[in-house]
């Protein structure tokens, strides 16, 4: 573990987890706040210890948070775009450099393995080197064809929108922290952050190695607070809105910014299905669904609920994919070795304990899985798989956001194709398969933002030149690629008009003029012109 980031036990043994004083000071001095701020003492799932003190922000500070995040935007935008690239790129080695003290923050204030930690921080890694190296070319001025050839000169621009809200949960605390807030600062705005106060320290030090890396302090901006005050305050003040959470907090957000005629991206909630057709390789299948299903302790949106299998094949899938998951080591110690962490809190615990015993009551069964381990730290829950799954059971439509996976036979691609979209969530899925391009077809007719053959989520979500976000109730917008940034920004185009006028020349009558400009509509047609 990292130097200076636990308290040491010897001098205050109950608090083995704490994170020393001293940089909770540092970290939460960039928290904008009143000089006597009321506290909120956070606590770690990795044996409930209490984490941090953490200082909470008003409504009123974040209408300051705002404004001097607008008064800084002004000169950030005119900032060359290869400084912005230097300080990104120079992001990116920090982030690898210190990743033992993220890795650390990071587990303490979400409960999960190490492996998955890192996750995160290779993410922020590539989203950093992508737009380090694409934000130029994604918003470069364009030629577009402009009404008359020749006489007609189009140039599509891009601006930044202004100051940039971004409201993040506390299940993935470095990567959504910073991963939407590092193309807004590309594109030239500044960034009112309010991280979940779960997950508050892992997003201070994030926004520390920013301004370490060159970033100016007041161009990113901090706020801390519940979602329904200094969240919603968030919504309220900024020009555009970043937001990623639940599908009923992510209703509201959208109404709210649309009453303002604000835009929004919203990466909301899934019930997202992975499919083993009959030709899998059902070792690899099952291999992979555990990580699909299980990773953060199945915290994660974009995780697999639903297994859906071949008829054929469904029995020996079914009995690897269960030993794979009797097989996984749990734990959340700060080391490598780990498959899978803790749930975040005894809410997040209960919600899971719901879902399983209403199914088991309505007659699933539980292949593994299926209880709390109290043994292992406070939230901990064994990784599950029920079949026998219903429509009266809450577990098969609603989201469970927990290690709780249901096991559904069907009789052909049509048919898993049918359960995969009977959701009202679109967000990811799955397709294995030895025939690619039958994975493809597959993909194609699945309502999902992101499909991975022959994967859970990794492809698709370590493709950051390629969207990433949901369909239907699985939120608007996308993240990534050229999507990711350009949402940032408002579109102008200015056109220049030359050699002719789009009106009626001296003399000339508006009836000659429609039948002139008639003939060079025809004329553009025939030329096959857009």
């Amino acid at each position: 573990m990292a130097p200076d980031i636990l308290a040491d036990p010897e001098t205050d043994p109950t608090a083995t987890y704490a994170v020393e004083p001293a940089l909770v000071r540092r970290l939460t001095s960039r928290v904008v706040c009143s000089p006597r701020p009321e506290h909120r003492l956070t606590h770690t799932p990795v044996g409930g210890a209490p984490l941090a003190s953490l200082p909470l922000s008003t409504p009123d500070d974040v209408a300051v948070a705002v404004e001097g995040a607008r008064a800084a935007q002004r000169s950030w935008a005119r900032t060359p775009m290869d400084l912005r690239e230097r300080i990104l790129l120079r992001y990116h080695d920090l982030v690898l450099e210190r990743q033992v003290e993220l890795l650390d923050l990071v587990q303490l204030e979400s409960g999960k393995t190490r492996r998955q930690a890192f996750e995160e921080v290779a993410d922020v890694a590539l989203v950093s080197r992508h737009y380090a190296r694409r934000a130029a070319g994604y918003l470069r001025p364009r030629r577009r064809a402009g009404l008359l050839p020749l006489a007609t000169r189009t140039v599509e621009h891009h601006h930044p929108k202004g100051v940039v809200g971004v409201v993040s949960p506390w299940n993935y605390p470095l990567t959504l922290a910073v991963s939407d807030a590092l193309p807004a600062l590309m594109a030239g705005n500044a960034v009112v952050l309010r991280p979940d106060l779960q997950s508050s320290l892992t997003a201070l030090k994030a926004v520390a190695l920013l301004v370490e890396a060159g970033l100016p302090e007041s161009v990113l901006q901090v706020v801390l607070g519940d979602g329904a005050t200094v969240g919603q305050a968030v919504v309220d003040h900024a020009d555009y809105v970043s937001y990623t959470g639940s599908t009923a907090t992510g209703r509201r957000v959208a109404t709210s910014a649309a009453a303002r005629l604000v835009g929004c991206s919203l990466e909301l909630g899934g019930k997202n299905s992975m499919y083993v057709a009959e030709d899998a390789d059902l070792d690899r299948a099952a291999a992979r669904a555990v990580g699909a299903c299980f990773s953060n302790a199945g915290q994660l949106c974009v995780a697999m609920e639903r297994v859906i299998v071949h008829e054929s094949v469904a029995d020996a899938f079914t009995e690897c994919f269960v030993a794979a998951v009797q097989g996984m080591r749990l734990g959340s110690d700060l080391v490598y070795g780990f498959d899978m962490g803790s749930l975040v809190s005894a809410e997040q615990l209960r919600r899971v304990t719901e879902h399983v015993e209403d199914a088991r009551a309505k007659g699933a069964r539980v292949l593994t899985g299926g209880r709390a381990r109290p043994d292992l730290g406070p939230f901990f829950y064994e990784p599950t798989v029920l079949t026998g799954v219903t429509a009266a059971m809450d577990v098969r439509d609603e989201e469970t956001f927990g290690p709780v996976v249901s096991v559904y036979r069907v009789a052909s691609d049509e048919e898993a194709i049918r359960l995969a979209n009977d959701t009202d969530y679109g967000l990811n899925a799955a397709v294995f398969t030895r025939d690619v391009a039958r994975g493809r077809r597959i993909a194609a007719a699945i309502a999902a933002g992101t499909v991975n053959i022959n994967d859970g989520y990794g492809a698709a979500w370590g493709s950051t030149a390629a969207p990433m976000g949901g369909m239907k109730a699985s939120g608007l917008g996308r993240r990534h690629g050229a999507e990711g940034i350009t949402k940032y920004t408002e579109t102008q185009t200015v056109a220049v008009q030359r050699l002719v006028p789009l009106s009626p020349f001296a003399g000339m009558s508006d009836e000659a003029f429609a039948t002139v400009f008639t003939g060079v509509l025809r004329a553009l047609k025939a030329s096959r012109r857009p």
